[in-house]
């Protein structure tokens, strides 16, 4: 079997070389810095997909005195065919000369067998300190491909393509930060082109790479859809003896009530939020958005998430319709269809009348304070009433996703997540739109889930999620 591939990122200092290793190897643990020499080690981080590493990228400390190295390489040397020997010479008798520890950093894994991926700043104008960099590589004979990525405002990316262009096979731009992912699986196919012994393990690195793109959409579905079940479902309940009650009054039981049920769902929307970020790696995301917000007792939400998030009346009484004549399909087997759809049709039109009159309030959970009896007195707060609820955390949901999704993990940037001006659940298929209503219908009455609703809820949500992705694309 082929070994995974190792490349080896190299450059000028602060140009861009971490970040290129923490996009492809998906790892934001990668130190980023704007000051030179964050990297002093070389350091492997290997990309692996299901326990199978697709390949390794090596971060490496940049050239410092590439002129130095290169004159002793031309000393040191015969002919072009001793040009792969003469590095090897120098890694071997500098290492532990300080002069020279970077650049036998950089260069020992070039020396093992790495294939080179050479960063410079489109920035910043081309040099003759570059020129003695690029030759040296050239002189290990690896495969070698160059990117350009501009870190500055300046750009000198045609003089840099036709400098890099003789030197290396192959020459893209790539934006670490913001490269698609598409531009990621570019990468490995140019690569594989270059080698043909990594050609074979590289395409089987972009399938396993597209799969995992795919199930990671169908993960965050089922996470998002969980989430909802407990959210649109959650009770808050306590229990008082007699002395306790005695001691409390039903406001002040109220409120505390109320608070924590306020809380708890603040918090398990979080934790929707964590999950998201954890699955597509992203362990140190700083991120900004507004909380799950009451402004009072009459106002569930903030009205800035209201209109954002929220969707219309049409769209609840077309979504009612279909969840009522779910429900009303009962009567017609009561009845053993004599009704003749008599029942689906009135259970559609009463669904679809209350969402749409129902969409135009939001309703808090409901409160209840029993009566003492048997020396105990027991208080509820929630479910949830009403199902813009729903709408509101399966929006802002969806649209974190996204973010994370299309995000690379060069990204260190503040997330911050602002309400969307449009809801593009308006775009959603009605079927999926039906299975989430009735959905939400269930779960704010306590009612749970079979195996094949829970799957249906999941595949409705997943595709809320490409209709979101859809709406995205024609915006930019």
């Amino acid at each position: 079997m082929t070994a995974a591939p190792v490349f080896a990122v190299v450059g000028h200092p602060n140009k861009g070389k971490s970040s290129v290793v923490a996009t492809l190897s998906q790892n934001d643990a990668i130190a980023i810095a704007l000051e030179p020499g964050t990297t002093r080690q070389r350091q492997a981080y290997p990309l692996s997909v299901d326990g199978h590493t697709l390949y390794t990228l090596v971060d490496t400390p940049g050239f410092q005195r590439p002129r130095r190295v290169l004159e002793w390489l031309q000393a040191h040397s015969v002919s072009a065919s001793d040009h792969a020997q003469t590095v090897q010479a120098f890694v071997t008798q500098h290492q532990g000369d300080g002069r020279f520890t970077d650049e036998c950093e950089l260069l020992t894994p070039l020396v093992d067998g790495a294939g080179i991926i050479y960063v410079v700043d489109g920035s910043v104008p081309y040099s003759a300190e570059h020129e003695a960099e690029m030759t040296i590589l050239r002189w290990t004979g690896r495969p070698s491909l160059a990117l350009i990525n501009s870190i500055g405002r300046d750009d000198y990316s045609d003089t840099w393509q036709a400098a890099l262009g003789q030197f290396f096979q192959v020459v893209r731009k790539f934006d670490a930060v913001r490269a698609p992912f598409e531009q990621h699986l570019g990468l490995l196919r140019a690569f594989g082109q270059l080698e043909p012994d990594w050609e074979a393990p590289l395409e089987q690195a972009t399938d396993f790479l597209s799969d995992q793109r795919l199930k990671r959409r169908g993960q965050s579905a089922a996470i998002i859809a969980r989430a909802l079940e407990d959210l649109m479902a959650y009770q808050e309940k306590r229990t008082l003896t007699q002395n306790q009650s005695a001691g409390t009054s039903d406001d002040s039981l109220a409120e505390q009530l109320r608070q924590r049920w306020y809380r708890h769902q603040r918090q398990r929307e979080q934790s929707l939020r964590i999950d998201i970020e954890h699955l597509y790696q992203h362990q140190r995301i700083q991120r900004q958005e507004a909380e799950l917000e009451w402004h009072n007792e009459h106002d569930l939400f903030s009205e800035d998430s209201r209109r954002a998030w929220s969707v219309s009346k049409r769209y609840l009484a077309t979504a009612g319709f279909g969840a009522g004549a779910v429900g009303g399909a009962g009567l017609d087997a009561l009845t053993l269809g004599h009704s003749l759809g008599a029942g689906a049709l009135v259970g559609g039109l009463i669904g679809a009348a209350g969402s749409y009159f129902y969409g135009d309030r939001l309703m808090l959970p409901a409160l209840h304070i029993g009566a003492l009896q048997d020396g105990l007195k027991t208080a509820t707060f929630g479910p949830v009433q009403d199902s813009q609820f729903g709408y509101v955390v399966l929006g802002r949901a969806v649209d974190h996703w996204w973010h994370i999704s299309q995000r690379n993990h060069a990204g260190r940037e503040l997330l911050d997540l602002e309400p969307a001006d449009h809801h593009w659940l308006e775009h959603l298929d009605r079927s999926s739109r039906q299975i989430i209503q009735q959905v939400f219908d269930k779960r704010r009455k306590r009612r749970p889930l079979d195996d094949r609703q829970r799957q249906k809820f999941i595949t409705a949500i997943e595709q809320s999620m490409a209709a979101y992705d859809h709406w995205r694309l024609n915006r930019a």
